[in-house]
């Protein structure tokens, strides 16, 4: 496990700047105003890790063009004007008087407020990029990142009872999949993965009937995400609550109160964590005044407020919503890798671990739940949805547990309480 986490480190030199996407800047700037820097500070450092990845990405991509490639680098005028379009940008909106907040404000105040509601990946960054500088720092915290999420997964299918080689396989498709590439990108996607990931570990930690440290993993996980994204903390509650409800009437019937007992106690646990989520999350959202839903819609249908407020947001969005998916879908199947990985790893976790599988998709769904509310066919590398690719990471592998265990734990005679013929939890 940790030789495997090593030279995912090490790979990961060969692209340590040129990672950044737009909300990048919001993010880091967050991070350098909490360690007591001013706007005018914060723009600098920000700016200048932004252009210095967009010369690095111009020099790497005119190296190969079949072209120019003799021609001179153009990082240096790309890098200058990058920064002055990003310098006149930030200096109109500071002269306006935009200067609230911790974020510096590359955009309007009113997109930016959506950045201010999510302090946790800035605090998350702040030792890297104090220690050892805005560059390296962010590159160190997506490493630390994307390890601790391969190192998760392993965790998980280990506490599955699933052999060394098949956690290790898990870990690996963590990795080398879109979300490790993702995780790796200076973005939250990274540690809405890790966390969702730990919320799993609690799960499998539930159905092993270990009531205190499940309780403790998906409660932790759940209150961090609500300070790094709140709508995951909601839907992360409400899926996990969801795949409980699934697994008691899946063993009492349609009887409430019979499905609720039969949980066990460390199921119901699980499931008052997720509830208590979802309702805490609305309620706190509220009472901080976080961007309603309603502002979050305005922000998709005006272009981050570059044009004026729809007046029939909701019968827009649902249009957009139509439109959105049958491209979509479209476009999937014309590239079925994310179809087939998802059809694959729901097939290894149900059919090997069926009580496990409902939590795993339940994770999955949240990525689902989260594109729906950001219906952009355009937003690079599909990262809205990376979420459900936790499914394939913890499903493929456990379609190959056959193969990697020895025949007499094939045919079902280990002890264990989560073999295919246990019960849900003790």
């Amino acid at each position: 496990m940790a030789l495997v986490a090593l030279v995912f480190a090490v790979l990961q030199l060969a692209n340590v700047t040129g990672r950044d996407t737009p909300d990048t800047k919001n993010y880091l700037s967050y991070a350098l105003s909490l360690r007591g820097e001013g706007k005018r500070e914060a723009a600098a450092a920000t700016i200048d890790y932004v252009c210095a990845g967009k010369a690095s990405i111009a020099r790497r991509n005119q190296s190969v063009d079949v072209v120019r490639f003799h021609r001179a680098s153009p990082a240096p005028w790309v890098a200058e004007e990058c920064r002055r379009e990003q310098w006149r940008q930030v200096d109109e909106r500071l002269r306006a008087g935009q200067t609230s907040g911790h974020t510096v404000p590359f955009m309007p105040a009113r997109f930016m407020r959506i950045f201010e509601a999510r302090p946790g990946y800035p605090v998350f960054l702040l030792p890297f990029v104090t220690v050892l500088g805005v560059t390296w720092g962010l590159w160190a915290a997506g490493v630390a990142v994307t390890v601790a999420g391969g190192v998760l997964a392993f965790l998980v299918l280990r506490t599955l009872r699933a052999p060394v080689p098949v956690a290790l396989c898990g870990q690996v498709l963590f990795l080398v999949l879109p979300c490790g590439t993702t995780a790796m990108r200076p973005m939250t996607e990274g540690l809405l993965l890790t966390l969702t990931l730990a919320a799993l570990w609690g799960c499998a930690l539930a159905l092993d009937g270990r009531t205190r440290p499940a309780a403790a993993l998906v409660g932790g996980s759940l209150l961090l995400l609500f300070t790094v994204k709140h709508s995951q903390a909601l839907f992360l509650g409400l899926c996990l609550a969801g795949a409980c409800a699934v697994l008691g009437v899946r063993r009492a019937g349609p009887s409430l109160a019979g499905a609720w007992r039969v949980l066990g106690r460390p199921l119901r646990t699980v499931a008052a964590l997720g509830c208590g989520a979802a309702v805490a999350t609305v309620v706190a959202a509220r009472l901080l005044r976080y961007p309603s839903e309603s502002e979050s819609l305005q922000d998709l249908l005006t272009g981050h407020f570059g044009h004026p407020d729809r007046s029939r947001p909701w019968p827009e969005f649902l249009h957009l919503q139509s439109n959105f998916w049958l491209e979509w879908l479209r476009r999937r199947l014309w590239e079925p890798l994310f179809l087939a990985a998802m059809l694959a790893g729901a097939w290894g976790a149900l059919r090997q671990r069926p009580a496990f599988g409902a939590f795993a998709l339940a994770a999955a769904l949240t990525g689902v739940l989260n594109q729906a509310g950001h219906p952009d066919i355009n937003i690079y590398g599909d990262r809205l949805i990376v979420l459900a690719w936790l499914l394939p990471v913890l499903g493929l592998p456990l379609l190959l547990e056959r193969a990697a265990r020895p025949r007499t734990e094939v045919s079902g005679t280990v002890p264990g309480p989560l073999r295919r013929d246990a019960p849900v939890s003790r």
